[in-house]
């Protein structure tokens, strides 16, 4: 089975995790992109943003249609995140220098750097994705009567956005935490609202390498973005079938695995 094939595979594994537990999925873009599809580190990162804003646009509509959108605060995280990570990918990443430092007589290239500090979020997003989801009250009130955390809100909006520039994943463990502790959103509400985000800022942000001299190969981006929506579809369908915190847990350890894989290996080119 070629390399091809098992990317394609992977990005309906990618959609299928999206589809059943409503995000982390987004984390296995950047290693399918690298390591089966052979794209440069820097440019996968670029394609995933991409990517993950398109499938999280089309995993929102059915949140729209259910009112799980909390629009206000969408608005409130959703700008600094979107400022943070166009101006991530248009200034930040094209500014880091190639190598980035120097240990001894090994040098630390940029897309290892990348790697490295990406396959360090995909451990962190293990432990977000394992640990028991945050506990939503019977009778908890509307978020529209809850005071908000404005400048914790703004704070994290832009450290997600920043993060989510350099490794182009969607952010989500970082997003749902912060709407249900800082606007105090139910928990339906804040998965809801934070699909659009991770949309409007992954979408905006992809915006952010497009100068013009670069080559974006759409076809690719077209076809691997429509296998992953195939994936959500299913994954989307098969939820209503699987107890989605049997699956959170199994899918925590496969993402800590895969993290602990990728900075072994890549730490091990500089030896």
């Amino acid at each position: 089975m070629s390399m091809e094939i098992l990317g394609y595979i992977g990005a309906i594994i990618m959609g299928l995790s999206l589809g059943l537990i409503g995000g982390g999925g987004s984390i296995l873009t950047v290693p399918i992109l690298f390591y089966l599809f052979h794209i440069d580190a820097v440019l996968a990162t670029a394609y995933s943003l991409f990517i993950v804003g398109f499938t999280s646009l089309i995993g929102s509509f059915s949140h729209m249609r259910l009112g799980n959108i909390h629009w206000r605060t969408a608005v409130v995280f959703g700008i600094p995140s979107i400022a943070a990570v166009f101006a991530t990918r248009a200034w930040l990443v094209p500014a880091l220098p190639d190598p980035l430092f120097s240990i001894g007589a090994t040098a630390v290239s940029k897309p290892l750097g990348i790697l490295v500090f990406f396959a360090l979020i995909m451990v962190a997003a293990a432990y977000s994705i394992k640990k028991p989801k945050l506990p939503l009250g019977p009778n908890e009130p509307a978020a529209e009567a809850l005071k908000f955390n404005y400048p914790m809100i703004l704070g994290e909006g832009a450290v997600v956005g920043t993060v989510t520039g350099i490794v182009g994943a969607g952010g989500g463990f970082l997003i749902i935490p912060a709407l249900v502790l800082l606007a105090k959103l139910p928990m339906k509400k804040a998965v809801g609202t934070s699909l659009i985000i991770i949309a409007a800022k992954s979408l905006i942000g992809f915006t952010g390498d497009l100068k013009g001299d670069e080559f974006i190969d759409w076809g690719f981006l077209g076809i691997f973005s429509a296998v992953a929506i195939v994936g959500i579809l299913l994954g989307s369908a098969l939820s209503k079938r699987i107890a989605n915190e049997k699956l959170k847990p199994a899918f925590g350890w496969f993402v800590l695995v895969m993290g602990v894989y990728i900075i072994g290996k890549e730490l091990s080119k500089l030896s």
